[in-house]
Formats: C-alpha cells, sequence, structure tokens
C-alpha cells in the first residue's frame, strides 16, 4: 500500500490540516463573538434610548389612529346642558 514514510506523511498533512481548521474555529469564533457583542451592546443602546421609545411611541399612536373603526365624533347640536348629538368628523357640513 504505501511505505512506512508514505503513511507518515499522509497522518502527518491530516494532522496539519485537523489542527489549522481548530485554529481557525477557535480564533473564528472568538472573533465572531466580540463582533456579535458589539452588535448587541448598540442595539441595546438603541432600544432603551428615550428618543427611540418616544419615536416609536408617536409612529404606534399614529398607526393606532389610522387603523381606528371610531369614527371621529364633533358636537353638533347641544340638545341641553347633559345632551350633545355627536356627527362623525366626514360626515359635518361647515
Amino acid at each position: 500500500m504505501w511505505g512506512r514514510n508514505g503513511l507518515w506523511e499522509e497522518l502527518l498533512g491530516m494532522l496539519r490540516l485537523i489542527i489549522g481548521v481548530a485554529a481557525g474555529y477557535v480564533l473564528g469564533a472568538k472573533a465572531g463573538r466580540a463582533r456579535y457583542e458589539q452588535i448587541s451592546k448598540t442595539t441595546r443602546a438603541i432600544s432603551e434610548s428615550p428618543v427611540t421609545r418616544k419615536v416609536v411611541m408617536m409612529g404606534r399612536q399614529k398607526l393606532s389612529d389610522k387603523l381606528s373603526t371610531q369614527p371621529k365624533l364633533e358636537p353638533m347640536v347641544p340638545l341641553d346642558e347633559r345632551t350633545t348629538i355627536l356627527v362623525p368628523q366626514d360626515q359635518l357640513r361647515r
């Protein structure tokens, strides 16, 4: 099959390959973890920012107003001190 030196060379080559893959994996994992931590820290800072929270709250309110099934009502005619007729804004004659 192989000579004694050929087998030894083959095993040594495989060992070098395994060591290289292992070293690459460890170094890549450390670099990947550091980048992950950096992205995670930035994301956390942005999401916890008061400015971001205010913008999100305003966006939610605008979306809620647009999607509301309740019509915007305007007072039309006060009948007495306690009773007022309301009409939807889009039907109000101005």
